[in-house]
């Protein structure tokens, strides 16, 4: 069994920005720059069958051309009152939504059962290990929420494999699919 997901890649440039705001939120795990990534599609724990039929079909999905991005905002995910990540909003695009629903359909394609849910492109920039206060939560996006990147080439994404360690995840490129 392999753990899968599709991303894009963070410049370097972009990562370094990141960096910076990477700091100051105590019981924050935060991501190391080659960790950061947009991720179009999760696909999780599959046989290497069905991953071989993915990477196939990902390749039909590799269409439509370079397209740019663009970082903006921060914000947070959890449920209740447990916060559980930090991220940094991607705007609006809808060259990024289409490629996100071609890598799902490939996994439909490939037989291969992904989570239904509406698509939120984001960067995680840092997992929450214990329970962080929320006023120093919120005051961390409070400080951080006018972030902005300058808009960003996108003219490939990959196929990563996933391993969960006791120091977080750690990725490897499986694939690359040019645009």
């Amino acid at each position: 069994m392999i753990r899968l997901f599709t991303a894009l890649s963070v410049p370097d440039e972009v990562a370094e920005a990141l960096a910076r705001r990477q700091t100051g939120l105590p019981g924050a795990a935060w991501r190391t720059a080659d960790q950061l990534h947009i991720t179009l599609a999760f696909y999780g724990e599959i046989d290497e069958r069905r991953a071989d039929d993915l990477a196939v079909e990902l390749q039909r999905a590799a269409t439509g051309g370079p397209f740019e991005v663009t970082l903006s905002g921060v914000g947070a995910f959890g449920d209740g009152h447990r916060t559980r990540a930090i991220w940094a909003g991607v705007e609006a695009n809808e060259r990024l939504s289409v490629l996100a629903g071609r890598c799902r359909s490939a996994a439909e394609r490939a037989g291969v059962r992904i989570e239904r849910r509406d698509y939120r492109p984001h960067v995680t920039l840092a997992y929450l290990k214990t329970q962080a206060d929320p006023d120093r939560i919120g005051a961390w996006i409070a400080e951080h929420n006018l972030l902005q990147s300058p808009p960003f080439r996108i003219d490939r994404f990959g196929l990563w494999s996933s391993v969960l360690t006791q120091d977080g995840s750690r990725y490897d490129l499986e694939r690359e699919y040019v645009l």
